[in-house]
């Protein structure tokens, strides 16, 4: 059964088309009155038939009026998080290609018809515009680190071939966009989208585009260590509930290291005396040892039911 397509008329009207296409660039956008203005000009002149979508997310600044007096059209969504914001815009916008950017004018519109037309040609789910940066100021260290780490932890996890999963400018298929539960509600949603794209076998690809620096007078919203934490957290999450027997033969291990741990001088002693003195740490060893069976057992089902949940999200994908 498809996925339901659930457009709110007053903005899905509002998508134009590009030969038979309809083309609509999202760009999430938390106080960039600074910016906005210009980033919507400048994908307009890139994209003169696409519909240009500014998702509001609860500024308290002119971002909204900016946009709207710069030509796009503005959703509002109250509750902070880049992911609430490309929720509500995968929710109620409707079209064949969606590209989506940041509203702080770091990614080069001029590259956007570029990758619509990777997507189109190669028939692909996703093409991610994967940032070089202009300058070494552009990405502190700690951000340069922290990509690399978690670029590094996805391919082990997940068997990721992504160089970049962090980046913002993306250009997504219809069937990609109505497949993606979006879950996520900050920033973690770009590593969202890309282990959707693994788990679903999606054909897609990535292509270099220069990432400049914020305009003066902008603020970045990035924390390194909150957001940090919150990736890592949406990798443990996103780990536990795909692939579940690896998550519990891990934390089984660790119990059955513990059980060991404290059997062994059991042992030797029963072994070189014939006696239990400790015979509380042999019952604790025991049940150490039973929890950790119990986890490999919950792994086993819940991978059985995972799997046969993503061979459903697969047909529905394809579908």
């Amino acid at each position: 059964m498809p996925f339901p397509s659930t457009p709110e008329p007053a903005v899905s009207d509002l998508s134009t088309r590009l030969g038979d296409r309809r083309i609509v660039v999202i760009l999430p956008c938390h106080n960039e009155e600074e910016t906005i203005a210009k980033v919507v000009t400048d994908f307009v002149s890139a994209l003169p038939d696409a519909a240009i979508f500014v998702v509001d997310n609860a500024s308290s600044d002119g971002t909204a009026r900016r946009a709207e007096a710069a030509g796009a059209n503005v959703l509002g969504e109250a509750v902070k998080g880049k992911g609430n914001a490309i929720r509500r815009a995968f929710c109620a916008i409707d079209a064949d290609v969606y590209v989506m950017a940041d509203g702080d004018g770091t990614y080069d519109a001029s590259r956007a018809p570029e990758l619509i037309q990777t997507l189109i040609r190669e028939r692909l789910d996703m093409v991610v515009g994967a940032r070089h940066p202009g300058s070494e100021q552009v990405f502190r260290q700690g951000h340069r680190f922290g990509n690399w780490a978690f670029n590094v932890a996805l391919k082990a996890l997940f068997g990721s071939g992504f160089r970049d999963i962090f980046s913002g400018y993306r250009v997504f298929s219809h069937r990609y966009v109505k497949s993606f539960p979006a879950m996520s509600s900050g920033f973690e949603i770009e590593t969202e989208m890309a282990v959707h794209a693994i788990l679903l076998r999606m054909p897609v690809s990535e292509i270099p585009c220069h990432y400049g620096d914020r305009t003066a007078g902008s603020e970045s919203k990035l924390r390194t260590v909150r957001d940090g934490i919150r990736i890592v957290s949406a990798i443990f999450n996103l780990l536990r509930h795909y692939r579940p027997l690896f998550f519990f033969s891990v934390v089984a291990s660790v119990f059955f290291a513990v059980s060991l741990i404290l059997f062994y001088p059991v042992l030797m002693e029963y072994l070189a005396a014939g006696l239990v003195p400790r015979f509380p740490t042999l019952i604790v060893s025991i049940g150490l040892a039973i929890v950790g069976v119990m986890l490999l057992v919950c792994g086993l089902v819940l991978d059985t039911t995972v799997r046969t949940q993503l061979e459903i999200r697969r047909l529905m994908y394809m579908h």
